[in-house]
């Protein structure tokens, strides 16, 4: 068995394909069941988010497990995979843990070393746990792939000044409109943890707000979120109330998860001032043909991405030492799996040819019956030697090949010639 990454990101795929792929997170179990009813597919986690729609399985045949999740996505989708197939990212062995690595270090990220993505990730595990879908070796490949985006948050400047799509959403409104934000109408679409980061961004930054208006499917969760601002600026509102918010709104973020715009062209029509909007959702919330109106400035993923690459130049050496680090840690996660690997089919050989041993001095029995105690030893203790001696060279081409293709294969070989 192996393990494999197979998705569609925004390194790979236009921001349109990419909306049409993302698969809101209450539908995550159904693809999760989906994969493992799969004949190549043992172990399955599945992540969809703005940036990126993904899955990390351990499998039998490479081939046959691309072909299931193909299906399984484009099931989930509705997206032919004709569509798709020419633009999906397809990892293996190594490259599944330097790009998972990379993932969780923010390296892959619109804004890189932006905190999201842990989150993501993270949701993503405990979700394939509870549905029993994760199991020992993308446990661990997600764990350690955690462990290592903190550790490069920790240790290197990569996140200096932008941490997150929040701040960064922010630092982008503020350059783009400047003073303008102070004494200005915010409305905030969402009441998730991107749109909490954006609404206290907003609420601590230089220019100040007059007010900002969150507006969320779920009561619930937008008042919680209203308490845990503590700001008497904050206003919440459902997403009905979207529509006559939006006429009197400087700046419109949205980072909600939706099936179809919230804001359309006709909404925007009715503005008498300047609005910037920010939609950071995927599928977006803002109507695309809004780009035409004379007051309105769109920004999505795509202008956010251009605009920090165009900020981030300072920061090249913090980029070296961030990929140093996952190097190093991909480096050390495989030696590990290397020994475990190892550990266990030499476990197994060096326990059959003791077995051999047991079994030829029980059968041989009855010819050493003369002989003193101290001379069974001594034959029992050559037979151990020659059989140990036998084994040295087989065991240490295991350990040494392990975790390569030319370990599965010396694996293989093993388990098939002494029946393990």
């Amino acid at each position: 068995m192996a393990l494999i990454s197979v998705g569609i990101d925004h390194e790979n795929a236009s921001l349109d394909l990419l909306e049409r792929a993302t698969i809101p997170e209450h539908e995550w179990n159904k693809v999760l069941r989906t994969l493992m009813s799969q004949r190549n597919i043992h172990e399955a986690v599945f992540v969809s988010t703005c940036l990126r729609t993904e899955v990390v399985a351990v499998i039998d045949r490479f081939h046959g497990a691309i072909d299931e999740i193909s299906h399984t996505l484009a099931g989930a989708t509705g997206l032919p995979v004709s569509e798709f197939s020419d633009h999906l990212s397809v990892h293996f062995d190594r490259g599944v843990a330097t790009h998972l690595f990379s993932v969780a270090s923010g390296l892959k990220s619109v804004v890189p070393g932006e905190f999201e993505v842990l989150g993501q990730l993270r949701r993503a595990l405990e979700l394939a746990t509870e549905e029993l879908t994760a199991g020992p070796e993308t446990t661990e490949l997600f764990q350690r792939a955690l462990a290592s985006g903190r550790r490069v948050r920790s240790e290197t400047q990569i996140a200096r000044g932008t941490t997150s799509f929040a701040q960064a959403s922010v630092m982008l409104a503020t350059r783009e409109l400047g003073v303008d934000l102070d004494g200005a109408q915010v409305l905030v679409i969402g009441a998730g943890q991107l749109a909490g980061g954006i609404a206290r961004s907003l609420l601590t930054s230089v220019a100040r707000v007059q007010r900002v208006t969150i507006c969320n499917r779920s009561s619930a969760r937008v008042e919680e979120l209203a308490r845990e601002l503590d700001d008497d600026r904050v206003v919440t509102g459902t997403l009905d109330d979207v529509t006559a918010l939006v006429t009197s709104a400087r700046l419109v973020v949205a980072a909600v998860e939706v099936t179809s715009p919230v804001i359309t062209r006709a909404d925007l029509e009715r503005c008498t001032q300047s609005v910037l909007i920010i939609d950071l959702g995927l599928p977006r919330a803002v109507a695309a043909d809004v780009h035409g109106l004379a007051n309105v400035q769109r920004i999505d993923i795509g202008d956010l991405r251009d605009r920090v690459g165009q900020a981030i130049g300072d920061r090249r050496e913090a980029f070296d030492q961030a990929r140093h680090i996952v190097e190093s840690d991909v480096e050390k996660y495989l030696s590990d799996q290397r020994a475990r690997g190892a550990a266990k089919i030499v476990s197994e050989l060096r326990e059959y040819f003791d077995d051999v041993v047991a079994g030829e001095l029980a059968r041989r029995e009855h010819e050493l019956a003369e002989l003193t105690p101290e001379q069974r030893e001594r034959v029992h203790s050559l037979l151990r030697s020659v059989m140990a001696k036998l084994a040295h060279r087989p065991t240490v081409a295991l350990k040494d090949a392990a975790g390569t293709d030319q370990g599965i294969r010396l694996s293989e070989a093993t388990r098939s010639l002494f029946d393990l």
